[in-house]
């Protein structure tokens, strides 16, 4: 991923000490660096990498002048004003940005430019656990929602059964019952009484039905200048747009959704349609949606659209076999020999250097304690993926049981109609 594309952008002044003056220009996140670049002129006037700030604040100058303040490090202090659309705006989404951490924490900046191989497949495999792991959870919901449709199914299937023995008797009547019929009330009571323990045991914690993850985010409806800060809450059925205090903004029904639009790794725009009446949407930005983003692939499909500035932020300029910063992850497993088969190495080294270069040509890529944690890691995928392969098989008996059930059912609602016509 290109680190140096802006999650977001915004013009304003930056003051130069040096100087005594303010100088307009553009202030840009990006996953790294908060930069300021001038309107005129080459380089940046500030570049703060994200991991080295230790305080974002608003402030005003000593002319009573609205700025943001960044320190950093070292008890540098930047200043920016004349933000726009406005400093609480830009303050919220730096301050978002920062608190969720998106690099490493201070002080690991070497960690950060050269992780190990090892490290990069433990993360690459903790990220597929993450995404099975919640694919996990709406497999569960939806078998228990299919369980309460086979329990629904049997409670017809034996108000059927009644129906057809109060026909029998009514076809052929020993004498004719006349006023209200006593089982009626009683079967009113019984049914109402089901729908309220389903529905109940429907919810999940919280009173949510099927909630899967929610990641705190910067929630805007209006435009640029409404961005504040919330989260987005994702349902099995369902995603909820809510405010930092947690009120709800709206709730969109999985049936309701138009159009997810996805404009950066850490953007996106939800959207519903109306007829005669404005669209409703929302647009967020969070540090935690690359997390969120192979969810809403699965359960939204072909509504989801990925913008050209998205591709821009996928695309990364080839590195070589063996850079040891960029290097291929699955290069890595293969080894260090592999990568650097085509390296331009001398044909004759001198012989104090040789070994030298076998100890550091042999040098695993993974060490032995790395390998382990991926192979416990790996056993647990298997073991999810054997357990979400046997709850599919599940479900794919219960859809077949709900759909002979169903037809059953139907059959047997249209004999007992045709029954009660003709008693009329």
């Amino acid at each position: 991923m290109n680190r140096d594309i802006p999650i977001h952008s915004w013009l304003g002044s930056y003051y130069i000490g040096d100087e005594k003056r303010w100088a307009g220009g553009t202030l840009s996140l990006t996953r790294t660096t908060l930069r300021f670049t001038p309107e005129q002129g080459d380089g940046d006037l500030a570049s703060v990498r994200l991991s080295r700030i230790v305080e974002i604040k608003m402030e005003s100058s000593s002319f009573i002048f609205s700025t943001l303040t960044v320190l950093e490090e070292g008890n540098v202090k930047h200043w920016f004003g004349s933000l726009r659309p406005n400093r609480v705006v830009v303050y919220n989404v730096l301050e978002h940005f920062w608190r969720e951490r998106l690099l490493s924490p201070p002080g690991h900046h070497a960690a950060e430019a050269t992780p190990g191989k090892g490290r990069e497949l433990i993360g690459l495999v903790a990220g597929a656990q993450r995404r099975l792991e919640d694919t996990g959870k709406v497999l569960t919901y939806q078998g228990e929602q299919f369980d309460n449709i086979m329990q629904g199914l049997d409670k017809i299937e034996s108000d059927l059964g009644v129906a057809d023995k109060l026909l029998s008797e009514l076809e052929s009547p020993a004498w004719w019952p006349f006023g209200k019929m006593p089982w009626r009330s009683q079967h009113d009571a019984k049914s109402e009484e089901a729908a309220r323990a389903q529905s109940l045991t429907a919810r999940g914690p919280g009173g949510r039905q099927g909630e899967i993850t929610s990641i705190p985010a910067i929630v805007s409806r209006g435009g640029e200048s409404d961005l504040r800060p919330g989260c987005l809450t994702v349902l099995a059925f369902a995603l909820e747009v809510r405010e930092g205090g947690g009120r709800l903004l709206h709730r969109f029904a999985r049936d309701e959704v138009d159009d997810v639009r996805v404009h950066s790794p850490y953007e996106l725009s939800v959207r519903q349609r109306f007829i005669g009446k404005p669209d409703v949407g929302f647009r967020l930005l969070s540090a935690k949606l690359p997390d969120v983003l192979p969810l809403l692939e699965m359960q939204y499909k072909t509504k989801v659209e990925y913008t050209a500035d998205y591709t821009a932020f996928q695309t990364t300029p080839a590195a070589s076999p063996c850079d040891p910063e960029a290097g291929s992850v699955w290069s890595a497993a293969t080894g260090f020999i592999q990568r650097c088969q085509e390296t331009d190495v001398p044909m004759e080294v001198p012989a104090g250097e040789l070994a030298q270069l076998q100890v550091q040509v042999l040098q695993p890529s993974v060490t032995d304690s790395e390998a382990q944690e991926l192979k416990r890691m790996l056993m647990q995928l298997k073991s999810l993926a054997l357990e979400a392969e046997t709850e599919l098989e599940r479900q794919d008996e219960a859809l077949d049981a709900i759909t002979s059930s169903t037809d059953h059912a139907t059959t047997h609602i249209d004999k007992h109609s045709r029954r009660m016509r003709k008693l009329l």
